[in-house]
């Protein structure tokens, strides 16, 4: 008896079952290919969950991106719309982002060593795409292109990167079009370098702030205050992980570790709009 026979009978409630090569589906998840990228070093058991939850959170990092990609070129042409959505969606997909520690989040020294030597010099700290996301956020530093030098297509992104108006910069641009005074050593910056925050920044969000809880640019500086929370909290929940599974001991690739990470979730991204809120 053929295939064909044992399908179900087609009916109007019946799925259609029956294509010529790959489903639609697998046409366009490439479901197949996700589900073939994992191929663990260690015998540990462990290590599958380990490298599926690090694959999912440079899946997110990719999204985030385009996201926040989008909301930098919405407000380059003030389209304040379309870029309050991108932000939006931001913030559920930092969230599913968050959670992906969860799974990592209780190991035990012993359980991550069971695979850790696997993992040889790699480390988080390489990755290409959240190296992208902290260049949009203002955390930038050339230094961080050196682990990319071998991949020249990756290098150039994060070089061409680095170089370019992060998500904040063109907020302070489309506060300076609206009228606000954002200095011009701040709009004339060079953008290779970190963004530390600047006074007359903190002031001009203070008075936006004290303004009409209504204003379109209270309910921006609100979405990218949530954004940076996630982030802070991305960094924290990266922290604890990494001190529940190995405690001071120096990270994969030769990093600090703890201490490292300690460094980093100190940071905050937008730093005036936490600043000003002691000023309204």
């Amino acid at each position: 008896m053929s295939a064909q026979h044992d399908l179900p009978e087609a009916g109007p409630e019946t799925p259609n079952l029956d294509f010529q090569g790959t489903t639609p589906y697998e046409d366009y998840v490439k479901a197949d290919v996700l589900t073939h990228l994992q191929h663990p070093l260690s015998d540990d058991p462990g290590e599958m969950v380990f490298l599926v939850t690090t694959q999912v959170m440079e899946l997110w990092f990719t999204v985030i991106v385009h996201e926040w990609e989008t909301a930098a070129q919405a407000l380059r042409r003030d389209d304040l719309p379309v870029a309050m959505a991108a932000l939006k969606r931001s913030e559920h997909e930092l969230r599913a982002l968050n959670a992906s520690w969860e799974p990592l989040a209780h190991l035990t020294p012993a359980q991550f060593n069971a695979y850790r030597g696997a993992l040889g010099e790699g480390s988080g700290f390489q990755s290409a795409m959240y190296r992208r996301m902290e260049f949009l956020l203002g955390d930038k530093s050339a230094s961080m292109l050196v682990p990319h030098r071998g991949a020249p297509r990756v290098h150039a992104e994060l070089e061409k990167a680095l170089g370019e108006p992060g998500l904040y910069d063109e907020v302070l641009r489309l506060l300076a079009r609206r009228g606000h005074a954002v200095p011009a050593e701040v709009l004339e910056r060079d953008l290779t370098l970190r963004y530390d925050g600047h006074p007359a920044v903190e002031e001009v969000w203070a008075r936006i702030y004290a303004g009409s809880q209504e204003d379109e640019l209270v309910r921006l500086g609100e979405a990218l205050t949530e954004v940076a929370e996630l982030v802070w909290r991305w960094k924290n929940d990266h922290l604890v992980a990494t001190r529940r599974a190995m405690g001071a001991k120096t990270g994969t690739g030769g990093s600090p570790g703890v201490s490292w990470l300690e460094k980093r979730a100190r940071r905050n991204v937008f730093p005036e709009l936490w600043t000003a809120r002691s000023h309204v």
